[in-house]
């Protein structure tokens, strides 16, 4: 949907510049005929100067047209004009008043100066025949300026009506502009949350069948129970791994359709136990350590501590297979510590793993998880060689 303001048809166009001549034609006819009553000097006997000031009329009206493409120019002439014909005076105020619109301060007065100007001339050139002396001009002088005013005044108030409108497009472009952008940006930050989910949930079940799997191609003297304990590893994990994944594809699901169940829970900190003791048999060693009393902890943190968790589990499955593993989980004021510690791997490490494809992102979303929250999470080695992740996240507590 757009929201820009609809333009100005080319009809309503024709129409404003037909009534506007028009109003010039009337205007002009009526200081004619006002001349010719009064008896003024030149318009006393028809036929002399009156064909005269009505062919400067008609080019004064002529050239009208151009005013918004020469405002200056244009009010100039027929400024000019006005100085020895009384039809064009019409035309004049209506080319001052187009020039008044572009809110140009110095070409407006200098048009009204002009304007004055003509004004007098006009008088010394077609007297009435009355000589009233000073009181005369200063009438003459004080209805030209009020006109001249006037025309000014109307003319600045189009022009400042039309920069509001200028203004208010503009501002309507930016705002669908930015419509368009948050839109987008949205489809971007909901394609990247299932793409983490995706990467947190699958990297670590993959990664338990493609080390088992890969163990089975070159280890030939296993017996039948490890061989059966393999394969049950990788049927479980495989299992696990596609429920897992309905279970984060269920966010792309029709929202009109009836679900089939109620969707299933996602992993919290509560759910660590279980995942760590099903990683020890195959893993490595790992040192536990979890508060007693989690209440108060929002379940985004909670998830989002779990997947932390996990990635760091997964990471020393690929690059430390084997290696002892620590994982303190503490409560600290209003936060949540986390430190997860292993040692890096040695030379006679199974090289099993390393043929497991690093994505490079595992990190990169555990961080984007810790500060989505609030939190922040670190990486690196520290000074026993052990790669350390450090995260902090947010302890909210629930006051109701």
């Amino acid at each position: 949907m757009s929201l820009a303001l609809p333009g100005i048809s080319r009809r309503r166009h024709v129409w404003g510049e037909v009534w506007r001549e028009f109003v010039a034609v009337c205007l002009g006819g009526l200081l004619l005929a006002a001349q010719i009553a009064d008896g003024v000097q030149g318009y006393r006997q028809p036929g002399t100067w009156i064909a005269v000031d009505v062919t400067v009329g008609v080019v004064a009206l002529v050239l009208l047209q151009w005013r918004r493409r020469w405002p200056l120019g244009v009010c100039v002439v027929l400024t000019a004009f006005s100085a020895v014909s009384v039809v064009s005076a019409a035309a004049s105020c209506l080319a001052l008043t187009s020039l008044a619109t572009h809110r140009r301060w110095r070409q407006t007065l200098l048009c009204c100066a002009e304007a004055l100007v003509a004004g007098f001339l006009f008088e010394f050139f077609f007297p009435n025949g009355q000589d009233d002396g000073l009181g005369e001009w200063i009438t003459t002088a004080v209805i030209g300026a009020l006109a001249v005013a006037l025309c000014v005044a109307i003319g600045w108030a189009i022009g400042a009506r039309r920069q509001l409108v200028a203004n208010l497009r503009t501002q309507l472009a930016v705002a669908e502009d930015r419509q368009h952008l948050r839109v987008e940006q949205a489809r971007v930050a909901e394609r990247a949350r299932i793409a983490r989910e995706m990467h947190d949930v699958l990297a670590h079940r993959i990664s338990v069948v493609a080390m088992h799997s890969g163990a089975l191609s070159y280890r030939t003297n296993l017996s039948q129970e490890e061989l059966r304990a393999s394969t049950a590893i990788i049927s479980d994990n495989a299992h696990a791994a596609l429920t897992e994944l309905r279970e984060v594809l269920g966010v792309l699901r029709d929202p009109t359709a009836l679900p089939q169940g109620p969707d299933a829970p996602q992993p919290t900190l509560g759910d660590l136990p279980e995942l760590v003791a099903g990683l020890e048999s195959t893993d490595g060693p790992v040192e536990f350590s979890l508060p007693d009393d989690l209440t108060g902890l929002t379940e985004l943190t909670s998830r989002n501590a779990y997947r932390i968790v996990q990635e760091g589990l997964t990471n020393r499955r690929k690059h430390a297979p084997g290696q002892p593993m620590s994982i303190v989980i503490v409560h600290e004021g209003d936060d949540l510590r986390l430190t997860m510690r292993n040692a890096m791997s040695t030379v006679s490490a199974t090289a099993v793993t390393s043929e497991l494809p690093d994505s490079g992102l595992g990190l990169v979303g555990a961080t984007e998880r810790a500060e989505l929250v609030g939190g922040e999470l670190t990486s690196g080695r520290d000074r026993a060689d052990n790669f350390v992740v450090r995260a902090r996240l947010p302890w909210p507590r629930d006051d109701s």
